[in-house]
């Protein structure tokens, strides 16, 4: 009698995806795995056992592909899927070039896959540091590749554990200027070419972009956000993902995944503390604008966003999620911010990334101000845990990666002792895998150190690059028609924090005082304060916004203004009060990074200015201390609103 198989649905679909697909030859980069040919086609051996493996099978779905290489995975293994390094730095310093022998026992021995890439350099000596690397982990057990992973690096702000300094790569206004063009087209080509960038030197993880929103005028990180607009945010944020990825259906082999971050309400920080520092761990809703600071996430998901970072701030008593009191803990421990509201009602598929070393003990030098990177930590709310139980919590929150740190360790013993499942390790593991077989590292993780010199900052990079600091700058003021300037007159002017090579490049004649000037021009920079004990204080831009009299470039600006004719651009990475410099200048211009090059073509050429201000600019310190730390634009009586900018 013959008997008829009835297989589930579900069933049909998990055999189907495992079959291998009919497909063509892919490039395989390899140094020291010996290749297997099956069915006319070649793939790499990586664990040498002479047989072709599922996750070895280029021709097969990277989910199977994951859960086939998960099983095959010690315990050792795959909690090294989990953290997120660093590399170790010649010197003990963490932006200098890799120590390779330093390097070497974290690839092989703690079987760590994911680094933070921070070295700033030739494009040639980057790709060669990342395939030295990668031909470390290719010679381990299973042959597993590295993703390196990095924070901006296109932008004009360097700052360590912000962004990286440009090098060579095209340099694009902040993504606050990005805002003030207000083009998500513009966003999306933007990321097209820095991920063509990042790929060249082996960097294939963007730990961008910032969906937060600019709501507390004095927070240092504002520069690195879309703005105090929800809804711009959210368009702009979401074809950032596009460009990177490469598409709306996630990274393929020529993207570069990204991290949404910071997973939710960084922002809205009181007073401007930030919460990379003790001082500044609560964020606060006053206004009750939490769900407008999740707002600009959708967008992100809309696109398949790669990854979430979790924020480091604690959130205040009174906010609810679901309905129910939010646990006062950081995010990236918070069960209800990660599994409830992202993965439960925003469907969030993508694995989590925690930002960094919220996992290390925050002491008394931390505490009262350290300047020592390993003295730091940002467990906040969890501070009297130990380090085990921040990692459990951090598991049980449904985080998959822990950045910053590299204690695999303290994860096999949670295993081993029954305090954290294997399923729920494997769970992790397997999305840390998946996404590094999306990107195509299994079959090719090396770089061509000569195609990336060719490729990284090339002419059409850099043309589309200055086109868009000049898209960015917005024009406040222009009284009697000051502009543009004629430099076929060759003016006489006087300079401050400008290139004179530049001036004169443009036929300006540059003189050395105000008074001797047809013109002034000036550029200068938003007033800030540091904390110098603190690692992050001493590098973030906190305090008032408003230019005291004894402030240098306001000195500068009077002086100028009393002997001629001025011109005053101001960067603006937080909302400086320019009260006092709108009454001297008789031009004044908004900057989010733009070279002198780009300032002189907008101020001596016949195009339009098109930028728009990307946040609100109070008048008075008085409106500042009033507004809200959460609500977008509620200073009273503003200078400039959002989206204010003059065409002429």
């Amino acid at each position: 009698m013959l008997k008829t198989l009835l297989l589930a649905p579900s069933l049909l679909v998990m055999l189907t995806a495992a079959a291998p697909r009919p497909a063509e030859q892919v490039e395989l980069g390899r140094r020291t795995a010996p290749l297997i040919e099956q069915d006319g086609l070649a793939f790499k051996d990586l664990d040498r056992n002479h047989r072709l493996d599922s996750y070895e099978d280029w021709r097969l779905p990277a989910a199977v592909r994951a859960r086939d290489l998960v099983a095959r995975m010690t315990l050792e293994e795959k909690a090294g899927v989990l953290m997120h390094g660093t590399p170790p730095g010649q010197g003990g310093e963490l932006r200098a070039p890799w120590d390779l022998a330093a390097f070497k026992p974290w690839i092989q021995q703690r079987h760590v896959r994911f680094f933070i890439h921070r070295v700033s350099g030739k494009p040639r000596d980057l790709a060669e540091m990342a395939n030295a690397a990668q031909a470390m982990a290719e010679d381990s057990r299973l042959g597993v590749p590295i993703v390196f992973s990095s924070d901006p690096r296109n932008h004009f702000q360097a700052a360590l554990g912000v962004s990286v300094s440009a090098g060579q790569f095209s340099q694009w206004p902040e993504t606050t200027g990005m805002a003030a063009i207000r083009d998500p087209a513009l966003v999306r080509d933007f990321g097209r070419i820095a991920a063509r960038e990042y790929r060249a030197v082996g960097i294939t993880m963007a730990l961008s972009p910032m969906a937060d929103l600019a709501t507390e005028p004095r927070w240092p990180r504002i520069n690195g956000t879309f703005g105090d607009d929800p809804e711009l945010t959210g368009k702009l944020v979401e074809a950032y993902v596009e460009g990177f990825q490469g598409g709306r259906e996630g990274p393929g082999p020529n993207g570069v995944a990204t991290v949404v971050k910071h997973w939710v309400g960084y922002g809205a920080q009181p007073e401007g503390y930030d919460a990379h520092n003790p001082y500044g761990k609560d964020i606060a809703f006053p206004g009750g604008r939490f769900q407008q600071h999740v707002q600009p996430f959708v967008g992100a998901f809309d696109a398949k966003v790669s990854g979430v970072m979790p924020t480091y701030g604690r959130p205040p008593e009174g906010l609810l999620i679901n309905g129910r009191q939010a646990e006062r803990v950081g995010a990236g421990f918070s069960r209800q911010m990660v599994t409830d509201l992202l993965r439960g009602t925003y469907a969030y598929k993508g694995f989590v990334l925690t930002d960094w070393k919220i996992t290390d003990d925050c002491d008394a030098p931390c505490v009262n101000g350290t300047l020592h990177h390993d003295e730091v930590g940002m467990p906040w709310g969890v501070e009297t845990l130990s380090k085990s139980e921040r990692f459990a919590k951090g598991i049980d929150a449904g985080v998959d990666q822990f950045g910053g740190v590299m204690d695999a360790d303290i994860l096999t013993d949670l295993v081993r002792s029954g305090r954290v499942s294997q399923t729920r390790l494997d769970e992790s593991a397997r999305r840390m895998l998946e996404l590094t077989f999306e990107l195509g590292l299994f079959e090719n993780p090396y770089v061509d150190p000569a195609g990336a010199e060719a490729v990284v900052g090339d002419a059409a990079a850099r043309a589309a690059a200055l086109d868009a600091q000049r898209r960015s700058l917005v024009l406040l003021e222009n009284s009697g028609g000051l502009l543009p300037l004629s430099a076929d007159k060759r003016p006489k002017v006087w300079l401050w924090k400008v290139s004179k090579a530049a001036a004169e490049a443009r036929g300006f004649q540059v003189v050395d005082r105000p008074e001797d000037a047809d013109v002034t021009l000036l550029r200068i920079v938003a007033p800030f304060k540091t904390r110098p004990q603190y690692f992050f204080g001493s590098r973030h831009h906190e305090g008032g916004l408003a230019f005291a009299e004894d402030n240098a470039d306001r000195q500068a600006v009077e002086r100028a203004s009393a002997a001629t004719r001025t011109i005053v651009s101001a960067y603006l990475d937080r909302p400086a009060i320019l009260t006092p410099i709108r009454a001297r200048a008789n031009v004044l211009i908004a900057d989010f990074g733009a070279s002198d090059e780009a300032l002189l073509d907008m101020l001596t050429g016949d195009a339009p200015f098109q930028g728009r201000l990307p946040f609100e600019l109070p008048s008075s310190e008085a409106a500042v201390e009033a507004q809200l730390p959460d609500v977008p634009a509620d200073s009273a009586d503003p200078l400039y609103r959002t989206g204010f900018g003059r065409n002429r």
